[in-house]
């Protein structure tokens, strides 16, 4: 697998000192300021170019926790939703045409062979399926060794079609009724915390059902056991196909050089894991947005990263990542754009 060089410190430091030259009072321009030397640094060019393409995968997979009581949801909504993304009326789709963000949406794992859609579609939609659903994590591995190999492989195959298209950004989406649940897991197993410290309401379940979640986080960690150190077996025993494929597409961004701006639970997840089995490679990431989960809150503090915005959401699907997009266009503008104190000839 390719190392992960971290973004240039050249480029950082150039972009600092740009910044503090800008014709505005020092640190007016808060976090806004940082988040545009950390694009310079991401693009090694000060000023930053301006992000014109961005682009958001969806990968979408059923898990089998979802037969076991942790969602407010049946399973087949997901791929009802995915049929609503391809028909461009989910709340992702009118976020994305709004900020000129282009969206696409994988099955890796759907409980469903979407029959019912054309020949094109569905094979566009189906190109990296990796199995139907997921194991029931608290029962059994969700996936095979060579299931997640084939989803990590699949993440990053995908990352880089969409890099050699030309895309600046990336963003990564979700479906999957039941994935708060094995994402949890996977931030717990990297962390070393118990489920208590993790579990949330994700699509609103009630009390009882949270403290049902938590058992089944449990039981799920217990099982895994000491496998949970590997960050690629905690994957098998407590992932998915669709978190697997998620955590190669952040890892291959990584490798080839191209932020990406995180969105919620699952995508935080992702990272965290992507940066146990690369080091270095969260310096890519930026977060886009503070879920209600709280496990993306711990995961996120891991990685050091503070999240661009935070307005109480857990749509999901990339919509809080796509919500923040403005926010770095705007940072490479007011970098890019402002005028130097020195020129101004006062």
């Amino acid at each position: 697998m390719p190392y992960v060089s971290p973004p240039s410190d050249v480029a950082r430091d150039h972009a600092a000192k740009r910044l503090a030259a800008l014709a505005t009072p020092p640190g007016a321009l808060g976090r806004l300021g940082d988040l545009g030397v950390w694009l310079a640094a991401c693009q090694g060019h000060v000023p930053p170019r301006p992000v014109d393409d961005v682009r958001l995968v969806i990968f979408a997979g059923d898990h089998g926790v979802a037969a076991h009581g942790v969602s407010a949801f049946p399973p087949a909504i997901t791929g009802a939703m995915v049929r609503t993304f391809l028909a461009g009326k989910a709340g992702v789709n009118a976020l994305a045409t709004a900020h000129r963000v282009a969206v696409r949406v994988l099955d890796l794992g759907v409980d469903d062979d979407f029959a019912d859609l054309d020949q094109a579609t569905r094979a566009a939609l189906t190109a990296y399926k990796v199995r139907r659903s997921s194991g029931a994590i608290h029962l059994e591995d969700a996936l095979t060794p060579e299931q997640t190999t084939a989803a990590l492989a699949a993440g990053a195959a995908v990352a880089r079609e969409e890099i050699r298209a030309g895309a600046q950004l990336l963003l990564s989406g979700d479906m999957g009724i039941g994935n708060t649940t094995p994402a949890a897991a996977l931030v717990a197993a990297g962390l070393g915390v118990p489920a208590s410290e993790v579990v949330g309401r994700g699509t609103g379940i009630d009390d009882q059902a949270l403290a049902h979640k938590a058992h089944v986080i449990d039981s799920a960690l217990r099982r895994a056991g000491a496998r949970a150190a590997d960050p690629v077996e905690t994957l098998t025993a407590l992932g998915s196909a669709d978190l697997a494929a998620t955590t190669g597409y952040l890892l291959a961004a990584a490798q080839d050089g191209v932020p990406v701006l995180l969105d919620g639970l699952m995508s935080v997840a992702c990272a965290l894991t992507a940066d146990r089995i690369e080091p270095g490679a969260a310096e890519w990431y930026a977060a886009g947005h503070r879920s209600t989960e709280p496990a993306q809150s711990l995961a996120l503090a891991k990685l050091g990263r503070e999240p661009l915005l935070d307005l109480g959401m857990r749509l999901g699907e990339g919509s809080g990542a796509i919500a923040a997009v403005p926010l770095v266009r705007s940072a490479a503008a007011v970098l890019r754009d402002v005028a130097l104190l020195s020129d101004l000839g006062a």
